[in-house]
């Protein structure tokens, strides 16, 4: 196999991880959301704020592996 092979399945694996990763981070918060605010229903608006900023900061670390791949890709520092 030739670099630009191991290349892209580097890039699979960095985009899949991370994509499973960002859907059970997401997934488990969420879950603990809605059982925290099912527990104390006058904590929901606080809970709901942290949940958008956690979820956001979770697409974020998957979006930074997606942008690394892309430079893997396309401008191939290994060739």
């Amino acid at each position: 196999m030739t670099n630009a092979a191991f290349v892209a399945i580097s890039c699979a694996f960095i985009i899949g991880l991370g994509a499973i990763g960002a859907c059970i981070g997401i997934a488990i918060m969420g879950g603990k959301y809605l059982e925290a605010s099912a527990r104390q229903p006058e904590l929901m608006n606080a809970l709901q704020t942290k949940m958008f900023l956690l979820a956001g900061l979770i697409d974020a670390a998957f979006l930074i592996g997606v942008g690394v791949s892309m430079l893997f890709a396309f401008a191939n520092p290994f060739v």
